[in-house]
């Protein structure tokens, strides 16, 4: 699909169909993932795919926004694996995961498949859920699947403002 038009057209699913991802996309929507760049590439993203029973009701426990959805990634990042900016004061761990996530929803959707960005939800306490690493800190989750029928954007999706409120030139 042009990128423009995956830009456009994407939107946030908040009410998916049982249809299961299938394994190739889910495996091209990965791969995005992995070819994202990251600070220094040191590529510290850890990218966790839900689709058992078991490891969706520990999600469902964490958050109400899973929406129905077949399969979820939790998109995380090793912080001992992380560059630090000079003056010490930040690292890359959020962007970078922030970055691979955003190319994660990008190519579900240029797969056709849809999904909605998460952050309603306690990332420690879905880290203890899932048994994940102390070293590791959870970003997003994302909600991947096929929109039930009838379901669609939000009516302020299409609500942006001019480039002029949020772009100056120096």
């Amino acid at each position: 699909m042009e990128f423009t038009k995956v830009v456009a057209e994407r939107y946030s699913c908040k009410n998916f169909s049982t249809r299961k991802v299938e394994a190739e996309k889910l495996t091209e929507i990965l791969e995005a993932g992995r070819l994202a760049p990251t600070a220094k590439n040191f590529q510290e993203q850890r990218i966790y795919v839900l689709q058992s029973e078991e490891s969706l009701a520990k999600l469902d426990k964490v958050t109400p926004c899973r929406y129905g959805a077949s399969t979820c990634l939790v998109v995380a990042f090793d912080k001992n694996s992380v560059f630090t900016y000079p003056g010490g004061k930040r690292d890359s761990g959020v962007e970078d995961a922030a970055i691979v996530a955003t190319h994660l929803m990008l190519a579900a959707a240029n797969a056709g498949v849809d999904s909605c960005w998460l952050n309603f939800f306690d990332p420690d306490e879905l880290a203890k859920e899932l048994g994940l690493p102390e070293n590791e800190e959870v970003l997003m989750i994302l909600d991947l699947g096929y929109a039930a029928e009838g379901a669609g954007p939000l009516a302020n999706h299409g609500s942006r403002k001019p480039l002029s409120e949020t772009v100056a030139y120096l």
